[in-house]
């Protein structure tokens, strides 16, 4: 069976449809089924004590999490049957795994009132892509904090799933997310969570080491400016806090000819972060729309590139 093709179709889906609204509220989403059980083990086992001892108990929450996720992925890949009737059942089953349409309909719900000067609306609607204070934001703030997530997330949210469903079906793309969650619920570093998260995050770092370079690769094939989209990738990736999430928003800085990272409040807390492509100008409202459509190109080629995988291994 061809892993490829099976991502193919889920991607396809996802493209039409998204995770309809209807859906949601009837049977949730699998992330959040995901993510109250990481909810529930944070609650049980984070609990205080030395950090050696935090560590483990989080590497217990990961492997539990982990299970709750491939066994029944390998159940229900073993239970396909063979051929493109196996193909299409486990795209649909891998559907709700990708976030392609819900990514560009998030950004683009900022992008609608940012260029229409609704500073509030436009602050409401990137707070629900980033975790930043968005009353502290100002119109290239927005943008800026809108650009980043929709790079992050092109790599966390569509390219690794793929990536991983296209190596090894449903278990590849189930594990994947299982990974990408325990990292935004317990693998960011506060002081709850700086040793129970921590095998989540370095966990989660491993699985996105090919994925987000892949991403920016994508992203600077299809700029209009590739030369320079490439070299800034290349230049500044290495300076971002994450190991992989420079890759992406770095290229997309470059592809845009504008400045993203630098310093940024969460909460009362100043994170002085570098820049990426320091020396460029801020963002705008319609780099916002320029970016969506690097993102939409993104897609095509990710799409005309699983193709030729698809037919090759089917």
């Amino acid at each position: 069976m061809s892993f490829a093709a099976m991502m193919l179709v889920a991607f396809g889906v996802d493209a039409l449809l998204g995770w309809p609204q209807r859906v949601f509220q009837a049977v949730g989403h699998p992330v959040t089924w995901l993510g109250r059980l990481i909810g529930w083990l944070d609650r049980r086992l984070n609990d205080g004590g030395r950090p050696a001892c935090l560590i483990l108990k989080g590497g217990a929450t990961v492997l539990i999490v982990l299970a709750a996720a491939l066994i029944p992925a390998l159940i229900l890949q073993a239970a396909l049957p063979q051929g493109w009737a196996g193909v299409v059942m486990g795209g649909f089953l891998a559907w709700p795994l990708v976030a392609a349409r819900a990514l560009h309909d998030h950004v683009a719900a900022v992008a609608r009132p940012l260029a229409q000067g609704d500073m509030a609306e436009a602050r409401r609607a990137v707070s629900m892509i980033v975790g930043r204070d968005p009353a502290q934001l100002d119109q290239a703030g927005i943008a800026r904090a809108a650009l980043e997530s929709l790079a992050e997330n092109t790599s966390d949210g569509v390219v690794a799933p793929l990536f991983w469903g296209a190596v090894a079906g449903l278990p590849g793309i189930a594990v994947y997310k299982a990974i990408n969650t325990m990292d935004s619920m317990i693998g960011h570093r506060s002081e709850r969570h700086e040793y129970f998260g921590k095998i989540a995050a370095r966990l989660d770092d491993l699985v996105n080491l090919i994925p987000a370079r892949l991403t920016g690769l994508i992203f600077a094939i299809v700029s209009s400016a590739r030369k320079q989209a490439m070299r800034i990738m290349l230049r500044d990736a290495r300076r971002h806090r994450s190991p992989n999430a420079g890759w992406p928003e770095a290229a997309m800085a470059g592809a845009l000819g504008i400045r993203l990272s630098g310093p940024r409040i969460y909460g009362t807390r100043i994170a002085d972060e570098p820049w990426l492509n320091a020396g460029a100008k801020d963002p705008v409202p319609r780099d916002l729309r320029r970016g969506l459509a690097l993102y939409r190109r993104a897609m095509v080629l990710g799409a005309a590139t699983l193709a030729p995988v698809a037919w090759f291994w089917g």
